[in-house]
């Protein structure tokens, strides 16, 4: 069983606020502990929004308090009226998030069945110490350059291997493979969007990501592989051409890292392209469907290396190279 570090900043928080609560002669002191328990966020950002927000909707509680309790007098029908209204203001000044924190200091007010001053500043401290605790303990979050880098390993292993049977096929037509990385990568993706959200909700001065536009770069990338499949699957293996084009991403599969060197890829590409363009115009029409495949596959192969040669040069370290791979010469 795995327990998150959310789960160890609850277990700390908690205990904290109540006994700093305590400590100070608060009424109600276990109320610090809920506070705690609700502003624990995954981020720094969400944390200082939710500490405003909850901060924010737990006073305008305690002005409804004062107003509702005091006139119209400490009932249920009393709660009932002020939660008809509080919540549409709460919408209003976009606190809503802080709904369930400001319930904890009506019920406070509520249960003393009088509202005074001492208790409404009673009440306030008791608010600061349950956020502050809980924002106090978000200000630590745990790198997640380890999770990215290794969803950013397995992400360019699919990409290596999609291109690798890319080439068997166009070569071979060996149809043995299963096609699972596709369905892979775009897990891989949809998780390392994830991380890098939050990453970037944790560097509150920093607005660029490295990682973020690693993987923006291979969503788009990955993108140009699905359309690549249909029209590698109508290539004759018989053609020059088209053996060629597997030996290109055969090298293209042994290439994929972060480092940026894909205008070496392009211009071996326009050699393709031109010796395409010499070829003997087709005499049939499977042969003019087959050229205009091929026209398409190398159009989306080029769009694939612009993609590469236009991500910027990042600090984020190439992977181990593989012993069986030569990587020396061409990156993708």
């Amino acid at each position: 069983m795995k327990i998150g570090y959310r789960t160890i900043k609850t277990a700390i928080g908690t205990p904290v606020s109540i006994t700093l609560a305590q400590f100070f002669g608060l009424t109600n002191f276990v109320s610090a502990g809920i506070l705690t328990i609700l502003c624990i966020q995954p981020s720094r950002k969400r944390s200082l929004m939710s500490a405003w927000q909850r901060f924010l909707a737990c006073v305008l509680a305690m002005i409804f308090s004062f107003v509702f309790f005091e006139v119209i007098g400490y009932t249920p029908f009393s709660i009932f009226i002020m939660i008809l209204l509080f919540i549409p203001v709460t919408v209003f000044f976009k606190v809503t998030p802080g709904v369930a924190s400001s319930s904890v200091v009506t019920l406070n007010l509520y249960s003393s069945s009088s509202i005074t001053g001492p208790l409404l500043a009673d009440q306030l401290l008791l608010i600061t110490i349950g956020i502050g605790t809980g924002l106090l303990l978000n200000l630590y979050m745990p790198s997640l350059d380890k999770m990215l880098k290794s969803n950013q390993e397995k992400l360019e292993e699919n990409f290596s291997r999609i291109l690798y049977e890319y080439s068997l096929y166009i070569r071979d037509k060996d149809s043995s493979w299963k096609g699972e990385e596709i369905t892979n990568t775009e897990d891989i993706l949809a998780k390392a969007n994830t991380l890098v959200q939050r990453d970037r909700e944790n560097h509150l001065l920093r607005s660029d990501h490295t990682y973020y536009d690693y993987f923006q770069m291979r969503k788009r990338q990955f993108e140009l592989l699905k359309k690549m499949l249909p029209l590698v699957t109508h290539l004759p293996n018989t053609d020059y051409i088209s053996n060629r084009i597997a030996d290109f991403f055969e090298k293209l599969s042994t290439s994929v890292h972060p480092g940026n060197t894909a205008i070496l890829f392009l211009e071996e590409l326009r050699q393709l392209r031109r010796d395409f363009h010499e070829e003997d115009l087709p005499t049939n029409r499977e042969e003019f469907e087959t050229r205009s495949n091929l026209f398409q596959l190398l159009h989306e192969i080029e769009e694939y290396l612009i993609i590469k040669n236009k991500f910027k040069k990042t600090d984020i370290p190439p992977r181990k190279l593989r012993k069986e791979k030569n990587r020396e010469n061409s990156w993708s």
